[in-house]
C-alpha cells in the first residue's frame, strides 16, 4: 500500500497521483469549476489546459494568479479557489 500524497483545497485535503497538475488533480475529483467570473458569476475551471487562457487560476500557497493547469500538484501545497478581489 502506497502513502496518499494530498495536497489541500479551500482546506479540505485531496489526493493526486504524482506527476498531475493541480487542475487534473481537481477534475480527477469530479470538480470542473472551483471559480466564477466576476461578471454573471459563470462557473470556470479546466479550459484550454495549456495556460493561454485564464480561466483556471487559483491562488498557491499564498501566490494569487496561479493557473492550476500549468501548476505540478506537490505534497502539502495549500490551493484556495478564490482570487484576490473576488467578491
Amino acid at each position: 500500500m502506497t502513502a496518499t500524497t494530498a495536497f489541500t483545497v479551500d482546506g479540505e485535503p485531496l489526493p493526486f497521483v504524482p506527476g498531475q497538475t493541480l487542475a487534473a488533480a481537481l477534475v480527477a475529483s469530479g470538480r470542473v469549476a472551483w471559480r466564477t467570473t466576476r461578471a454573471g458569476q459563470r462557473p470556470r475551471g479546466i479550459f484550454c489546459g495549456i495556460g493561454v487562457c485564464f480561466d483556471c487560476l487559483v491562488t498557491v500557497d499564498g501566490t494569487g494568479g496561479q493557473r492550476a493547469c500549468l501548476v505540478q500538484a506537490r505534497p502539502g501545497m495549500a490551493v484556495t479557489t478564490r482570487e484576490d478581489g473576488d467578491e
